[in-house]
């Protein structure tokens, strides 16, 4: 596990949120776990998870009184993005504004590069 200051930013809402779930759910399940999976109607999916286990390989990203765990298969597809939080008409999820994404599909939940 290792902790970097890699280039991933985070809303105030989105840490607000995450820190509500941690504390409203699972406390053990501290730490938001990114990760992108084949498929969608783009071609990747993001993907999020609270959990505490960590992988020897896992970067740790320490941001707003939070903590991220990004796989680095998925660091490199999401370096220099923002994860965020948003409610509107369609619900309430995460997403991630990624500047790599070539294409999105309209609810922002895949790409591909």
């Amino acid at each position: 596990m290792k902790q970097k200051d890699i280039l991933i930013n985070i809303t105030k809402q989105a840490a607000l949120k995450i820190q509500e779930i941690i504390k409203k759910n699972n406390k053990k399940k501290n730490k938001l776990r990114i990760y992108i999976l084949g498929g969608g109607c783009s071609g990747f999916q993001y993907k999020f998870i609270f959990e505490s286990k960590t992988n020897e390989d896992d970067i740790v990203i320490k941001k707003l009184g939070i903590s991220l765990i990004i796989d680095p298969i998925t660091i490199q597809y999401i370096t220099g993005g923002k994860i965020d939080f948003t409610e509107n008409l369609e619900g309430s999820k995460f997403v991630i504004l990624n500047p790599n994404a070539k294409n999105t599909c309209s609810c922002g939940s895949s790409f591909n590069i």
